[in-house]
């Protein structure tokens, strides 16, 4: 597996898999060809029928340039390897095309050549199961995040610790910002109205009301183009720091201890990863939010003392009930339904956190199987739930102009 670095990547929204890794891509392609005036891109299957709703066009030409770059796309091609494909040509006056470049955004702002498992990044983690990982820890008394140490070594929290504050800005700023997000939809942002509602029940509600706000803010933030961090994703953003900002807020836990739970939290997602997908476009919205609620209650569980065996659990929990989960943007926007999923899945990764210690960690069902079942699922899903906006609420938005 990768390091946590290429899970957590610190960018601006609204799509990992259709800004951030499209931009990563042209400013590789750019470095090759620095002198070039003329560039194609050619957009493939998901990536092209939604590209325009997630300004995957906006991000290339920030790099390439749009007086310079010719975007063309073809939502019809789906090109084996992955659904998210583009190709990067220079191209002669005349529209003759040189030295072409086929690469697959593979969700999280990931780039993969076919054939080449990711790009020019070595691997950090031997074990790749959550099984194998927690007899290691087992064997020697130590920790998940104890784990992360071992692999990446101690510079990882300084790392950490910048995604963390990344990660509480993005909260703020969006329980401050009021308005309406971009695109066509006219979405009123929603965090500014649920936080100052929570702050006027008693502490039951108002834990859920806040929860909310928080997921609200940051995955408005990031359907506006905001700075976030993928965890694992931008679509999937508001989970993981909702549930942790409400955490240190209400219980005063140290920095230190929130850069351990994102430590844990990170081995959950890079697993879901290394072993099927974060992709929406490739596994649905279950990949998405489903693997952001897993981290979540991983993190949670963590943070409340849980041992090896209840982090596991909440992980499982957090994934197992996301299963089937559609990714169906309306207008192929990251907004209705991205946003209000990821609050609603910070609060159920809470209540995973506390399912899984009243079981004291004992279940049926690993992590790791229901990581392989979320790969066999999203592949039997159709493609017009995979991202495409061709189905299910994107398709009925269409049909009834609400």
């Amino acid at each position: 597996m990768k390091s946590l670095r290429e899970l957590y990547r610190i960018g601006r929204g609204p799509s990992s898999s259709h800004t951030m890794g499209p931009r990563f891509a042209a400013e590789q392609y750019l470095s090759k060809h620095p002198e070039a005036t003329r560039f194609r891109v050619t957009l493939y299957g998901s990536l092209a029928a939604t590209g325009k709703g997630h300004l995957t066009d906006w991000a290339i030409n920030q790099v390439l340039g749009e007086d310079r770059t010719e975007i063309v796309w073809l939502p019809d091609v789906v090109l084996p390897f992955h659904p998210n494909g583009m190709k990067f040509e220079v191209t002669d006056g005349d529209g003759t095309a040189h030295d072409p470049w086929t690469v697959f955004s593979v969700g999280g702002g990931a780039l993969a050549e076919e054939g080449v498992n990711r790009l020019e990044t070595p691997e950090v983690y031997e074990l790749d199961c959550l099984s194998d990982i927690q007899e290691w820890c087992r064997q020697r008394g130590k920790t998940y995040w104890e784990y992360v140490e071992e692999r990446e070594g101690t510079g990882i929290w300084d790392y950490l610790a910048q995604v963390w504050e990344v990660m509480k800005d993005a909260v703020e700023r969006g329980i401050e910002h009021e308005g309406v997000l971009p695109g066509c939809l006219r979405l009123r942002r929603k965090a500014p109205d649920y936080y100052i509602k929570a702050m006027g029940y008693g502490s039951n509600l108002q834990t859920r009301g806040l929860v909310f706000s928080y997921a609200l803010a940051v995955s408005e933030e990031n359907a506006s183009g905001g700075l976030i961090v993928t965890a694992p994703t931008c679509g999937a953003s508001g989970v993981v720091p909702a549930v942790l900002y409400h955490i240190q807020k209400s219980r005063k836990f140290p920095d230190k201890r929130i850069y351990h739970a994102l430590a844990t939290a990170g081995l959950i997602g890079n697993i879901a990863k290394s072993r099927a997908s974060i992709s929406g476009a490739e596994a649905g919205c279950q990949a998405e939010v489903g693997v952001a609620c897993a981290m979540a209650a991983a993190a949670a569980n963590y943070i409340f003392g849980g041992s090896l065996a209840t982090i596991e659990y909440s992980a499982e929990m957090g994934l197992e009930h996301h299963l089937g989960m559609t990714c169906d943007p309306v207008c192929g926007l990251v907004q209705i339904p991205c946003i209000e999923r990821n609050a609603h899945a910070a609060a159920r990764a809470l209540d995973a956190n506390i399912y899984a210690m009243y079981a004291d960690g004992i279940h049926r069902i690993s992590f790791d199987k229901t990581v392989e079942v979320m790969k066999e699922t999203g592949h039997d899903l159709p493609s017009l739930y995979r991202e495409t906006s061709e189905g299910g609420l994107a398709k009925e938005y269409a049909q009834s102009d609400l």
